[in-house]
């Protein structure tokens, strides 16, 4: 797949959609970390005891979390097949590769931000934004 370039204007057409995908996203990540929490206290628990007939329990819980771990997978696919790049989960930091002044660089949007106001080197991170003028 061929590498796209955004204009600003399109890359803030897409936030809408970037963002509830992002939702998405850091909801499962919520729920994995819940799940594996609980998992890794109830293999304690479950080799303290030396336990042996609730493994149907610990058998489900790491189902579970395989599960969330492919539709988080899934979600990630998303972006990337829309070109855009995934920076961090939490705090959900998204960079679209972009050309300005004929430079290549990276739009870089932030959740909670109104739409694309900065943009860094391609290997610069988000330490090194820029506001766009």
């Amino acid at each position: 797949m061929a590498k796209r370039y955004f204009q600003l204007e399109e890359a803030n057409a897409l936030l809408p959609l970037l963002e509830r995908e992002l939702i998405h996203l850091q909801n499962i990540k919520r729920d994995f970390e819940d799940k594996y929490e609980e998992l890794e206290l109830y293999k304690k628990v479950f080799h303290a005891k030396q336990v042996s007939d609730d493994s149907d329990a610990l058998f489900t819980l790491e189902c579970e979390i395989e599960f969330l771990q492919i539709e988080a997978s899934a979600h990630l696919k998303n972006f990337e097949l829309q070109g855009v790049e995934v920076k961090d989960i939490d705090s959900g930091l998204i960079d679209f590769p972009s050309y300005l002044h004929g430079e290549e660089v990276l739009l870089c949007w932030k959740q909670g931000e109104q739409g694309i106001s900065h943009y860094h080197g391609i290997n610069e991170g988000f330490a090194g934004r820029k506001k766009l003028t």
